[in-house]
C-alpha cells in the first residue's frame, strides 16, 4: 500500500510539472546588473584582478537575468543595443587575469552602463558618473568620492564627477 501511494505520489509531482522561479521584475534586475558593475568598479580601483574577475562573473549572470520581455518598447530597443556589449565586455574582465586587459573592457563596459542608466532609470540608490581626465574616460560609482579604477592605488584620487543620478521611485 505504501509503494502505492509514493508511486501516486510521484505521478501527482510530474503531472504538476516543476516549479519554476518567478523572473524578477526589470527593475530589481537592472540593479543587480548595478551592484556587480559597481564591485568590479572597487575590486579594479583597489587594484584586484582576482575580485575584478569574480565581480564581472556575478556581473554576466546578472546580464542573463534581465527579463527583456518585461520591458517597454524603449527600453528594448536601449537593451538590444547595449545587453550583448555589456555582456562582451563582462566576459573579458571575467576571464582575464591581467589588470590592464580588465581595464581595458571596463571602458567601454562603463559607456555601456551609463547609456542603460540614463534610458533605464531604475537605479535604487545614488549614483555618479565620473570622469578620469588622464585616461578621458568616464564610470559610474555609489559614492561622490572618487576611487578611480582606471590608475586604481596609483592615482586613486584622479577624477572629478560629472553627473549624479538620484534613485529612482
Amino acid at each position: 500500500m505504501k509503494t502505492i501511494k509514493y508511486f501516486a505520489a510521484i505521478i501527482l509531482f510530474l503531472s504538476i510539472g516543476p516549479l519554476q522561479a518567478k523572473p524578477a521584475d526589470v527593475k530589481s534586475a537592472i540593479n543587480a546588473v548595478f551592484k556587480s558593475y559597481l564591485d568590479i568598479k572597487n575590486a579594479l580601483a583597489a587594484d584586484n584582478s582576482k575580485a575584478a574577475n569574480d565581480a564581472a562573473k556575478k556581473f554576466t549572470a546578472a546580464l542573463k537575468e534581465v527579463p527583456a520581455d518585461q520591458m517597454d518598447a524603449k527600453q528594448k530597443e536601449v537593451w538590444q543595443k547595449y545587453g550583448e556589449k555589456l555582456l562582451y565586455d563582462g566576459d573579458h574582465i571575467s576571464e582575464s587575469t591581467e589588470i590592464a586587459h580588465q581595464r581595458e573592457h571596463f571602458g567601454n563596459l562603463s559607456a555601456n552602463m551609463y547609456a542603460v542608466l540614463k534610458a533605464f532609470k531604475n537605479n535604487d540608490i545614488t549614483l555618479y558618473q565620473q570622469y578620469c581626465p588622464m585616461k578621458k574616460k568616464t564610470w559610474l560609482s555609489e559614492s561622490a568620492t572618487i576611487k578611480n579604477p582606471y590608475y586604481g592605488k596609483e592615482m586613486p584620487e584622479c577624477g572629478v564627477t560629472k553627473e549624479s543620478f538620484k534613485p529612482s521611485k
